[in-house]
C-alpha cells in the first residue's frame, strides 16, 4: 500500500516531463516573425464589414487562397501564360526556378502565417504566379501582338475587369522585389506610341513599376494617381507589393511634406448638414490631392472623390494594409473625417450638390452614406496622430458660435432664394417708408 502511494508523485513528474519535451519541441519548431512581413490576413474587425471586399472571387496570387475550389478554374489560364512567356525568352524554365527557390526563405518571410508548403510547392506556385502577372501587365499595356483567340483575359471573353478586384486585395498578393528580379523589359521591344505615354508620366524606362501602376489605376476613381508616379520614382521608396504601391500612388503629395498635429486634438467633427446648418460654406478642393480637406474664412475645402464600383474595395483594402502595419494612418485618417462627415443621406445630398462627391454607383443617397459610414467599421486610429486633428477643433469651434448659427439661421430662412431676398427687401423699404411717413405726419402737427 504504501509503495503505491509513493509512486503516485513519480508518475506525475513524469507525465511533466513528457509534456515540457513536447512543447519545448513545439517552441523549438516555431519560426521567428521576419520583419520582412508585409502581405497580411485582414483583421476580422475589418473583414466582418464586408467579407467579399477581402476574399478573391476568380484568381488567387500567393500562397494564402491557393486551392480554393472557387478559383482553380484560372490556374489553367495562369500556365498558359507561362507557357506563352517561356515561348519568347532564351533562358530555361530551370533558370527561373532556381531564381525563386534562391529567394525562397525571403518570400516565405513576407508572410505573416507559416506557410505549411514542402518547398517545391512553394516555389511552383510562386512562379506561376510572378510569370502570369509580368505577362498579363504585359498584355493590358497594349502589345496587341500578344493576344490571340487563346486569351481569355485580355482577349475574348475579356476578364480584365474580373482580375482587377483581385488583385488589389492584400492577402492576393506577391512581394514585389521578386517581380522585380524576373522582370526583363528587352524581352518586348517599346513602340514609338507607348514611350510618348511614359515620358508624360515622368518614366524614361519601361519598368514593372510603370506598368503595375498603369494597370492598378486605369480607369479608377482616386483620379490622378498615376500622375504621382514620378513622385515614386524620384523618392526612390521601396514597394512591397500592389497594395502598398496604390497606397504610396495615393498619398505621394505627402510624402515630400510631413503636417501631422501633435498632442491630443478632436477626432469627431460635426456632419455636412449640420455644418451647413451653422453657416460653413462647401467648395470642391483646388488641388488633386485627396486627403488635403481645408477650412478657412467659413469654407470648407474638399477635393472632389469619384465614387465607383471598384472604389470601396479598393480604400478597403489600403486601410487594412495600414492598419496592420503603419503608424501613419493617412487613408484611414481620411475614411474617418469622411464617416463624421456623412451621418445621414442629407449629408450625401450636399455633398454631390456641391460637386464634391461624384456617385458612379447607380444607388441613391441611402445607398452612399450606408456605405460611406461602413467604411469607418473597425478602424483604429492614434488620437494624438490624427492627421485632421486641428481641422475638427476649427469646424467644432465654428458650430459652436452663436453668431455663425443666427447669421445661418437668417440666411436659411430669409434669404435662401433671390424671390425671399426680393420680398425682404421690399417688406424692410415698406417698414422704412413708413416709418418716414408717420415722423413727417407727427412733425406737420407741430
Amino acid at each position: 500500500m504504501a509503495g503505491s502511494i509513493l509512486a503516485v508523485p513519480t508518475d506525475i513528474e513524469n507525465q511533466c516531463t513528457q509534456l515540457e519535451t513536447l512543447m519545448m519541441e513545439e517552441l523549438d519548431n516555431m519560426f521567428p516573425l521576419s520583419p520582412l512581413r508585409c502581405i497580411y490576413r485582414v483583421p476580422d474587425r475589418l473583414r466582418c464589414a464586408r467579407e467579399e471586399a477581402y476574399t478573391p472571387r476568380v484568381i488567387s496570387i500567393g500562397p494564402l487562397h491557393h486551392g480554393k475550389e472557387a478559383l482553380k478554374a484560372m490556374e489553367v489560364h495562369k500556365k498558359r501564360y507561362l507557357q506563352y512567356f517561356m515561348g519568347r525568352t532564351n533562358l530555361s524554365l530551370k533558370h527561373y526556378i532556381r531564381k525563386i527557390k534562391d529567394q525562397e526563405a525571403k518570400l516565405r518571410s513576407c508572410y505573416p502565417d507559416t506557410i505549411v508548403l514542402k518547398s517545391e510547392e512553394f516555389v511552383k506556385i510562386i512562379l506561376v504566379d510572378v510569370i502570369f502577372l509580368i505577362e498579363f501587365l504585359f498584355r493590358y499595356y497594349g502589345y496587341p501582338n500578344l493576344v490571340d483567340e487563346n486569351d481569355c483575359i485580355c482577349g475574348k471573353p475579356r476578364m480584365v475587369e474580373d482580375v482587377r478586384p483581385d488583385l488589389q486585395m492584400l492577402e492576393n498578393q506577391l512581394p514585389f522585389f521578386i517581380l522585380e528580379d524576373l522582370f526583363d523589359p528587352d524581352m518586348f521591344s517599346v513602340p514609338s506610341e507607348y514611350s510618348n505615354r511614359l515620358r508624360l508620366y515622368g518614366v524614361e524606362r519601361l519598368s514593372i513599376l510603370y506598368l503595375s501602376s498603369y494597370f492598378l489605376t486605369d480607369g479608377e476613381s482616386l483620379y490622378g494617381m498615376l500622375n504621382n508616379l514620378e513622385t515614386i520614382y524620384s523618392s526612390e521608396v521601396e514597394v512591397q507589393h500592389f497594395v502598398d504601391l496604390l497606397r504610396k500612388l495615393c498619398i505621394a503629395p505627402l510624402l515630400k511634406k510631413q503636417s501631422v498635429q501633435r498632442g491630443k486634438l478632436p477626432t469627431t467633427s460635426p456632419s455636412i448638414e449640420e455644418l451647413h446648418l451653422a453657416g460653413v460654406k462647401f467648395k470642391v478642393g483646388s488641388t488633386k490631392n485627396l486627403f488635403d480637406i481645408r477650412f478657412q474664412d467659413g469654407i470648407l475645402e474638399i477635393p472632389k472623390l469619384e465614387i465607383a464600383d471598384s472604389t470601396e474595395l479598393i480604400l478597403r483594402n489600403l486601410v487594412a494594409f495600414e492598419q496592420c502595419t503603419f503608424e501613419e494612418f493617412y487613408i484611414s485618417d481620411y475614411i474617418s473625417i469622411m464617416g463624421e462627415f456623412v451621418d445621414t443621406p442629407k449629408d450625401v445630398k450636399l455633398l454631390v450638390e456641391y460637386k464634391i462627391v461624384e456617385n458612379y454607383l447607380g444607388g441613391g443617397d441611402i445607398e452612399l452614406s450606408t456605405m460611406i459610414n461602413s467604411l469607418s467599421t473597425g478602424i483604429r486610429f492614434n488620437a494624438r496622430n490624427f492627421h485632421y486633428g486641428t481641422l475638427c477643433e476649427e469646424l467644432n469651434k465654428f458650430c459652436s458660435s452663436k453668431w455663425h448659427k443666427s447669421k445661418a439661421n437668417l440666411r436659411h430662412n430669409y434669404f435662401n432664394t433671390p424671390w425671399a431676398t426680393i420680398s425682404f427687401v421690399a417688406a424692410f423699404l415698406l417698414l422704412i417708408l413708413t416709418a418716414i411717413q408717420t415722423i413727417c405726419s407727427i412733425i406737420s402737427l407741430y
